[in-house]
């Protein structure tokens, strides 16, 4: 198959959310529904298109073409904790700094605040299909938003421009057993993390939300 090529202006406007590869059967905690996630996808899609289209009007590189790709990923990450809660009420961004998880049950904390619950939803934006990682290892929901798109990387690879496109939504609630930590060498100075184990990926991808890995 020929490979289409996408020029920098048309890769502004990211692929829209399939409506047909939502899976309506997936469990989802906290009157979380199908739709709630469908309609955060397609807020990010609109944001992501308008920004992006607006810093092509002055010969600026896109959002996902110069932020470092772990930045872009939190980014990901980070808008959902923010607009999912406006689409379902029943959940609300975690108030502490740094608090864990990111999403808690509305009106379950003081302030809805807690630093700890194992109550909630984690949230993670990721490039990848598998091999998500934190920086502890936790019983409770988790939910991964899968993505393509450009890197800061990119350019020096001689990769041209492509659309930001959602390919999976994961979620499922791990256990402490679904994690194991990443080890490090001795002089390493890179932060410790817990990845998802074989099981754990197989929890979520069994409970999918959203596929479109064409």
């Amino acid at each position: 198959m020929k490979k289409i090529m996408v020029s920098e202006t048309d890769a502004c406007i990211p692929v829209p959310p399939d409506p047909n590869n939502f899976n309506q059967s997936c469990e989802l905690p906290h009157g979380l529904t199908v739709d709630h996630i469908q309609m955060a996808l397609q807020e990010y899609v609109d944001f992501l298109g308008f920004i992006n289209s607006q810093l092509n009007t002055r010969n600026m590189p896109r959002l996902e073409s110069f932020l470092m790709p772990a930045n872009f990923s939190s980014m990901v990450g980070e808008f959902m904790n923010s607009i999912i809660p406006k689409h379902c009420k029943s959940l609300v961004k975690n108030q502490y700094h740094n608090g864990h998880p990111d999403l808690i049950p509305a009106n379950k904390f003081p302030n809805d605040s807690v630093q700890y619950s194992d109550v909630g939803l984690e949230v993670k934006g990721s490039r990848h299909l598998s091999g998500w990682q934190g920086h502890n290892a936790e019983a409770v929901w988790l939910m991964v938003f899968c993505f393509d798109s450009n890197t800061s990387n990119d350019a020096k690879k001689d990769i041209g421009p492509k659309k930001f496109k959602f390919k999976a939504v994961y979620a499922a609630q791990l256990e402490l057993d679904d994690w194991n930590f990443s080890g490090r060498s001795e002089t390493s100075r890179r932060t410790i993390t817990a990845s998802v184990t074989k099981s754990g990926v197989q929890k979520m991808k069994s409970n999918w939300v959203y596929e479109d890995l064409s």
